[in-house]
């Protein structure tokens, strides 16, 4: 059997539209194994109603792309999925399927394809790189696709530092989230993005943090994508009330992650009680990057 362990991810960061991301301390967590003949599927009883358990399922479909890239097919294969990831919420659910599933079809065909190969199979499949390559490589990274290889430079954050996710009970298809989108902008708003990316990368580079809330102002997406998500406006003023030194939406949302000092111990709690009047209720973790990305194990 072989397990292997994919981290949720976050892209854009505010500013850092399809290529900025981080990997966050929350897993999906595959087992898959050959059998005699055909597909089986285990996922969760309460995830049966939106994980399908045929051919459709992402994982699966995402290790038939390497088994017919290599030519190499097993005679059935189980599936046994447990994932802390909540599904269309921007937090890289779809991203850690695929991961996993290429990851583990190149076990069990032999380990023939290297992580760069991976890498770039991942970005293929999910269309950019900002969430399938920190959930690989793990930590913050920088990228952008020339051509058809992933250019990338991954960052260790500085170590003094967590992360508030503040996850919604409603979910926001990310299909949906990008129809909002414009398809031109000013240069004005290219210019702002680009200079706050350029800080937002820096900042973490250096460990110089006094600047995030500017870095972390963004142009491109929130604005358009602030009209779907109830409570937007009091999300931000209440993370920055708390002691926020950067809020921004993760992914195409709904989720919202706001970056904390370590030290700043009563956040969650101070957030529970303030989203506690709000129609939603609001899913308030407090977790670390994750250095490692994906792992496996042959079991």
């Amino acid at each position: 059997m072989i397990r292997i362990r994919v981290p949720a991810t976050s892209a854009n960061m505010g500013p850092g539209f399809d290529c900025l991301g981080m990997a966050i301390d929350m897993y999906n967590v595959i087992e898959a194994e050959e059998i005699d003949k055909g597909l089986e599927i285990i996922v969760p009883e309460a995830e049966r109603k939106y994980i399908p358990t045929d051919e459709s399922n992402l994982v699966y479909a995402s290790m038939k792309y390497i088994f017919d890239l290599l030519g190499i097919y097993p005679r059935g294969v189980r599936l046994n999925l447990k994932s802390d990831i909540p599904v269309t919420r921007g937090l890289g659910s779809s991203a850690a399927c695929i991961v996993g599933g290429i990851a583990a079809a190149n076990l069990m065909s032999g380990g023939k394809l290297s992580k760069d190969e991976l890498i770039r199979i991942a970005a293929k499949i999910d269309g950019h790189p900002d969430n399938v390559l920190p959930a690989i490589v793990g930590g913050m990274t920088v990228a952008c696709m020339d051509e058809e290889k992933v250019v990338y430079v991954r960052i260790s954050p500085p170590r003094n530092l967590r992360l508030a996710v503040m996850i919604p009970e409603f979910q926001l298809p990310t299909s949906k989230a990008r129809e909002i989108l414009p398809q031109k902008v000013p240069i004005q708003d290219a210019v702002f993005n680009i200079s706050r990316a350029a800080l937002m990368t820096a900042s973490m580079l250096t460990g110089q943090l006094d600047h995030l809330m500017t870095a972390v102002e963004d142009r491109l997406h929130q604005p358009y994508r602030q009209s779907l998500i109830p409570h937007w406006d009091e999300m931000l003023e209440g993370a920055k009330k708390f002691g926020a030194k950067g809020v921004f939406l993760s992914g195409a949302g709904p989720t919202i992650i706001a970056i904390i000092d370590e030290s700043n111990v009563e956040f969650q709690e101070n957030m529970l009680s303030y989203t506690s009047s709000f129609k939603e209720n609001w899913d308030i973790r407090i977790v670390d990057f994750c250095e490692s990305g994906m792992e496996s194990q042959i079991l």
